[in-house]
């Protein structure tokens, strides 16, 4: 089955095929387009719509094969011009969840075919009830999230100023504190920096997919964001007498990143490594330059199994390893830890809600590196990759063609 995307999103065609790897057999593929293509290559067609949109004179938007991604905000001037029910509708930006929905279900349109047309056409019906659904449940859900980036918004600067004034107090200014006073205040701190790193976590994935960012892509040493990383975290370790240990290995070629934010992934994944490791044990984070084959990208084998890579002498990419010694983490969940709010069953559970892994995996796309995690001889590790490239050099074969 051949899908057919007609839109300038280089992430929502990622997202698509990852969606498409993770429900099929391989047996579907996705394509850009544009919107002058020949209708027949495609047996779905995904519009990325925006006003001025060229859409061909023989486009039926009521039919099964359409489904149209639109701005809440457009969404008036879609139906007056399309004439299009909302049961082809999908608010942009689409969830991976309402996506894997939607495909999923035209991928049993497409394996069913051969059902009774009477009963093929009530499973229809009622798949296009459902999708009108959740359009109203998307409109719900975005006013949520508007509200809470709003909330979290406000919240952060009490916080702030909370963490300031422990720090002025802590440096003495106003008079010496006792022993049990400096550790109240240090407490305090400590409580405050991390409450603020959740509320700036929260206020990221509530905007994240409603905001197109890009990095502030700058060179910068990545040894430098480790250091401030372990700076920042090394208090809660020391809390627990956890053990930290590096190994930093130069970068051999430039590394064009946002400092704030591969700060924020690094402080994210040892935060969470602090809190699983046990009182007394030990956390190992190592940093080396190394070969990626991103053509490997939407793969679900972790690239640390990618043996026959090992033997590569030029690095493509910087990769950064971090291990507890935690115990091990489900296999049924090691992909699923990285999505936003999810948990599963057990007496410690890693995700933490998928507040700090999400933002993780969120800042590193964005970043075109890759996070995974895996369970190793000594306890979970969770590695990132960032590619050695200039911010200017945009593969052509990457660029996907205009539609109006």
């Amino acid at each position: 089955m051949n899908v057919g995307l007609i839109s300038e999103d280089r992430e929502l065609l990622k997202l698509c095929r990852e969606v498409l790897a993770g429900i099929s057999d391989n047996t579907w593929s996705v394509s850009p387009v544009s919107e002058d293509s020949d209708g027949q290559i495609a047996d779905l067609w995904l519009w990325d719509y925006v006003p001025g949109l060229v859409l061909p004179r023989t486009l039926s938007t009521q039919s099964s094969r359409n489904l149209f991604l639109v701005q809440r905000q457009d969404l008036d001037e879609f139906r007056a011009r399309t004439g299009a029910t909302d049961t082809h509708v999908l608010l942009k930006p689409p969830s991976r969840a309402t996506l894997t929905a939607f495909l999923g279900a035209a991928a049993a349109q497409v394996d069913q075919a051969s059902l009774g047309s009477t009963l093929r056409a009530d499973r229809d019906e009622i798949f296009q009830c459902l999708i009108q659904a959740n359009l109203r449940l998307q409109e719900y859900d975005q006013d949520r999230t508007t509200f809470l980036a709003r909330a979290v918004h406000d919240f952060r600067a009490p916080l702030t100023a909370l963490s300031g004034y422990c720090g002025l107090l802590l440096a003495e200014p106003v008079g010496p504190l006792t022993e049990n006073q400096r550790e109240v205040l240090s407490r305090m701190l400590k409580s405050t920096k991390r409450l603020s790193r959740m509320a700036s976590a929260m206020f990221q994935l509530s905007v994240g997919r409603h905001v197109k960012r890009h990095p502030e892509l700058q060179r910068g040493d990545i040894s430098e964001c480790l250091e401030q990383a372990l700076h920042e975290i090394t208090p809660f370790a020391d809390d627990k007498s956890i053990e930290i240990t590096t190994d930093i290995a130069p970068a051999v070629h430039p590394l064009f990143f946002e400092p704030g934010q591969i700060e924020q992934v690094l402080i994210n994944i040892l935060d969470n490594a602090c809190k699983f490791a046990p009182r007394g044990g030990s956390i190992e984070l190592r940093g080396y330059p190394y070969f990626w084959d991103r053509r490997k990208t939407d793969s679900s084998i972790p690239l640390a199994a990618e043996r026959r890579f090992g033997n590569a002498t030029e690095p493509t990419a910087y990769r950064i390893d971090i291990r507890d010694s935690g115990t091990a983490i489900p296999a049924g969940h090691l992909e699923h830890i990285f999505e936003e709010y999810t948990t599963y069953s057990g007496g410690r559970d890693r995700s933490g809600g998928g507040l700090g892994l999400a933002i993780v995996r969120m800042i590193v796309n964005q970043h075109e590196g890759l996070v995974w995690a895996e369970n190793s001889e000594f306890g979970p590790m969770f590695s990132v990759v960032l590619p050695f490239y200039h911010p200017d050099a945009v593969p052509v074969q990457e660029r996907i063609p205009r539609t109006a």
